[in-house]
């Protein structure tokens, strides 16, 4: 068995850490805490972790090539700078976004997640379209393309099922939606995720204090256990996409079942809150870029 070193960067006691993504412009590393309307940026060198929002609750967030970060909210698609600095490029209460992420052509995904009805998963494109992907998802989480932009990857976390699709590449068409991995009630739910260089799925797993490494076939090749039982989402950072950070969750601490929890969860376990970090370039593995955003700022 493969030993890791796990080294916890950032304890902000977020409720829900979410929506890693790192920044290779900048060498950071923005992420958000849903429930409390926060998001930092840790920057690896200095070692230091930074709020760099505080208001509209963000669950998702992009890099966007005409500047800024497209951040998805409580609220919509917003263009961001700072918390003066802001514009909306799509505002209303029915996207309410627990994950999202950018697309191979700057369109943005946004899965909107209600607790007492279904959601949806949404595509923005850059000239304003918006498309329903999904309808009637229980929570919208982790997604992800292939190198070779074929298949995506879209997980549903109460049915603790990761979706593959067919993605037609030049026009973004989603077609014959299908299992490609489905967890145990023993195992957790899967959560955030994001796709390796050699086309390996990495899904936290919320309850399972762990992210587990998936082949192309939805073989699970490996795992890696963390100090926090609700491990929420991983993303690939640094010069060379060889460090994976995993943010985990808070919620849930101290109260009574959540109802989401495996058979046999320790509710004695700690749940989260931090930021994690494992370096995974002595095991051969690397993530790839992320994929940016690109929305035009209004003229002002």
């Amino acid at each position: 068995m493969a030993d890791y070193e796990i080294e916890m960067l950032a304890e902000e006691n977020a409720l829900v850490g979410e929506g890693p993504l790192w920044d290779p412009h900048r060498g950071v590393l923005y992420w958000t805490d849903i429930r409390t309307g926060r998001v930092f940026k840790y920057d690896p060198d200095a070692g230091e972790n930074e709020k760099i929002h505080h208001g509209v609750n963000v669950g998702g967030i992009a890099v966007n090539k005409q500047g800024g970060l497209v951040l998805g909210t409580w609220e919509g698609v917003m263009l961001w700078r700072s918390d003066a600095d802001f514009q909306w490029v799509h505002h209303g209460p029915v996207y309410a976004f627990n994950d999202c992420f950018a697309g191979p052509r700057g369109e943005f995904y946004g899965g909107a997640y209600w607790d007492d009805k279904p959601g949806y998963l949404f595509r923005f494109e850059p000239d304003g379209r918006v498309e329903t992907i999904a309808e009637g998802v229980g929570i919208s989480n982790g997604m992800g393309f292939s190198s070779d932009l074929r298949t995506f990857y879209h997980t549903d976390s109460p049915l603790r099922t990761i979706f593959a699709y067919d993605h037609d590449p030049d026009t973004g068409a989603l077609s014959n939606r299908r299992e490609f991995v489905k967890l145990t009630s023993t195992e957790g739910i899967p959560d955030g995720m994001t796709v390796d260089a050699d086309d390996h799925v990495w899904s936290a797993i919320w309850g399972g204090g762990c992210v587990v490494r998936f082949d192309p076939d939805g073989v699970e090749e490996r795992r890696i256990h963390f100090p926090a039982t609700q491990t929420s989402a991983p993303m690939f950072g640094g010069d060379d996409l060889t460090d994976l950070y995993v943010t985990t969750a808070y919620n849930g601490t101290g109260g009574p079942p959540g109802g989401l929890e495996p058979e046999g969860y320790d509710f004695n376990a700690h749940r989260g809150g931090e930021l994690y970090r494992v370096r995974l370039g002595d095991h051969g593995i690397h993530g790839k870029p992320e994929f940016e955003a690109d929305f035009k700022w209004a003229d002002r």
